[in-house]
């Protein structure tokens, strides 16, 4: 009985079935069938408490006898829980990757590479061409008091996790009797729980990074406001472990729109670097697995209408092709 247990240890702890979802039920039978077992749990096994109130189930398989451990329901960590298990997700690919089944990209929808971060951080004005931009043309970006700032004097800003979005999702514009605006960036994704972190330390906190769009309607609106629409965090194509990316400091980026050239710059060109982002944001808040640090926009920053396609890339990263259209 002990090993049966053992052996169903993963598919137990991942379905987590709940007595009263007999479809839950269904689901993890299916999957023992698959694998090979002979399942008996319809109707529902039979349900005791265990030891501080854990839900234990017996349960028949393979003609014999075994107790099936539910872990109690309580609140979650904080952060993301696949990013602060990124090791191992990454450990568990490598084993089964060359018996996977590969497919297409263009068959699959690419939704954001972190599902539940706990914040988005914002870097404004970190490149001096972008404020340099914004300074002499005041009007077309409507807010241009705090866009004079440079970052260490503006502080960093927080958009709502429900601005995120994966570049299958695509952006879509509201007020747009205003102007909503493009903004590419590179996007550093936290591995570990830190606060207060010293530049020096600062990467051993990266679990990743992404392409990120922080998006933007233009207005007389506080930054974490205009930026925090739903859809105008767009993070993709993908997640690139951080052991990819020796140096975050000299990226190539760019976006076209329409196959129009925009905005192109590499992240050298950052006032603050990814290292002193860390150390400066975390200086506020403690950043959590999954937490997202957009790192800051260069100059060509331009707007984008209902049926736009906004072609983003980072060297070593990858691209990503987002649409844009009227929500």
């Amino acid at each position: 009985m002990t090993q049966t247990a053992s052996k169903m240890r993963a598919a137990t702890e991942f379905f987590a079935p709940d007595h009263q979802q007999p479809q839950e039920w269904l689901r993890l039978a299916e999957y023992l069938k698959a694998a090979g077992h002979d399942f008996a749990a319809v109707p529902p096994p039979k349900q005791f408490t265990g030891g501080m109130g854990n839900l234990n189930f017996l349960i028949t398989i393979d003609g014999k006898e075994a107790v099936l451990r539910r872990p109690p329901v309580g609140p979650l960590p904080p952060g993301d829980l696949l990013i602060a298990n990124l090791d191992k997700v990454v450990a568990r690919i490598k084993e089964i990757k060359d018996a996977a089944t590969p497919k297409a990209l263009a068959g699959v929808k690419l939704k954001s590479p972190v599902a539940n971060p706990s914040k988005i951080i914002g870097a404004p004005v970190n490149y001096q061409l972008h404020i340099d931009e914004a300074t002499k043309n005041p009007n077309a970006f409507a807010n241009p008091s705090s866009n004079m700032l440079n970052i260490r004097t503006a502080g960093p800003f927080l958009k709502a996790n429900s601005s995120l979005v994966g570049p299958s999702d695509g952006v879509a514009l509201r007020f747009t009797d205003r102007r909503n605006d493009h903004e590419v960036e590179l996007a550093v994704i936290i591995g570990k729980t830190g606060s207060a972190i010293p530049a020096a330390k600062a990467l051993d906190y990266v679990a990743g990074y992404a392409i990120g769009l922080d998006m933007t309607v233009r207005g007389t609106e506080d930054r974490s406001v205009r930026k925090s629409v739903d859809s105008y965090s767009v993070l993709g194509p993908w997640l690139v472990t951080a052991d990819e990316i020796a140096d975050p400091n000299n990226l190539d980026l760019w976006i076209t729109v329409n196959n129009e050239p925009r905005q192109k710059s590499n992240t050298k060109m950052l006032i603050l670097n990814v290292q002193q982002c860390i150390e400066f944001f975390s200086s506020y808040y403690t950043l959590l697995p999954g937490d997202i640090i957009m790192s800051g926009t260069p100059e060509g920053v331009g707007p984008v209408k209902n049926g736009d396609l906004m072609i983003a890339e980072i060297e070593k990263v990858g691209r990503m092709d987002v649409r844009v259209r009227n929500a």
